[in-house]
């Protein structure tokens, strides 16, 4: 299932109120945990995530043995769980983040959170929906067989990885375009996981091992820092797509005479280059970039046209209609390109 799908299957779920919790499993660093916290965003709604293999017994109730001793009573944290009486918000998403990766004790209350929505007599609020995540027992991540009773009270969802959907996200998260690009060129790297590997290809590892230490790193040590991140033979592709990238023709060379700039044919070559025009693209250019990418194939004639439009700064999912990203799509250039070409492409 494409994180799209997920997203839509949490709103829809938690807009009709229904009880039943979600498991959502994956291989790691697809990004589950972002989605939930996405989706809480989009429909303004609170947001709380507990990590399950790191709570203790008591971090699920506190107990108080009476003065005559005649019973035990718990205190349940109201900061790790949105129950009746906490301040937290009426609606929102409580994620048990790893639940795979929790110890048998651990599971068996959270078997009764997820099947009762109350811990230790404390009931959860009742616009709060549960969604569990975890990794694949597979994938040699630490996860566990969860125990039979509670699998039964849980609806499993497989995540998959989506290079629309992650495109998407990374053009309005300040992935670095150079990311972007190769990612496009090279979608099959964007989540390459080999549970025998000791370093993989991974959505979290290209966003907080590479992009973040883009233009950071000495560039005499850019090779070392991604294939501690991705892998050896990832980093050597991306590294050689990087010498690329920084050498092409210049998107401001580019502007002063698109009908007649410099064309590159290599198919690596005219990926790069649509992600560092799109980067560049704002309502006032957007007529002279369309000039030049018209000369290309009508793939990367799409491909430039989608990254181009996509809003940086969405507001609960949608563009915001304000920035030069949306103002694109009311220019001439972009209606007559939409009513026509791109009529059957641009989904």
């Amino acid at each position: 299932m494409k994180p799209s799908e997920f997203k839509s299957i949490i709103k829809a779920r938690h807009l009709a109120n229904l009880k039943r919790a979600i498991m959502v499993e994956s291989s790691p660093g697809i990004g589950k945990t972002q989605i939930c916290a996405q989706v809480a965003a989009e429909l303004g709604i609170g947001f709380k995530a507990i990590h399950a293999p790191l709570l203790q017994p008591e971090d699920y109730g506190f107990p108080v043995i009476a003065a005559d001793r005649s019973n035990v009573s718990f205190i349940v944290s109201r900061e790790k769980f949105p129950v009746v009486g906490s301040d937290c918000p009426e609606s929102g998403i409580l994620l048990i983040d790893e639940l795979s990766q929790a110890d048998n004790s651990s599971q068996k209350i959270l078997a009764n959170l997820i099947q009762e929505r109350q811990i230790h007599g404390q009931r959860l609020k009742e616009g709060w929906t549960i969604i569990a995540t975890g990794n694949r027992v597979t994938d040699r991540a630490g996860a566990n067989r969860l125990l039979s009773h509670l699998r039964n009270r849980l609806t499993t969802l497989e995540l998959e990885v989506s290079i629309d959907d992650w495109s998407q996200w990374a053009l309005s998260n300040s992935v670095k375009v150079e990311i972007i690009a190769f990612i496009r060129f090279r979608p099959e790297l964007l989540n390459s996981f080999d549970p025998h590997a000791e370093t993989n290809p991974t959505p979290r590892a290209w966003v907080e091992g590479v992009s973040a230490d883009l233009g950071v790193v000495d560039s005499a040590h850019e090779f070392s820092m991604f294939s501690g991140a991705v892998g050896a033979g990832p980093a050597a592709e991306f590294s050689a797509f990087l010498k690329l990238f920084r050498k092409l023709p210049s998107p401001d060379v580019i502007l002063l005479d698109p009908a007649n700039a410099q064309l590159p044919t290599e198919p690596a070559t005219l990926y790069a280059l649509c992600g560092a025009m799109a980067n560049k693209t704002t309502h006032d250019n957007f007529s002279r970039f369309m000039t030049y990418v018209g000369r290309m194939s009508p793939e990367f004639h799409v491909l430039y046209i989608r990254d181009a439009i996509r809003c940086k700064t969405p507001k609960n999912g949608k563009p915001c209609g304000n920035c030069n990203r949306c103002a694109v799509t009311q220019s001439a250039d972009f209606i007559q390109w939409a009513s026509g070409q791109g009529a059957k492409v641009l989904l």
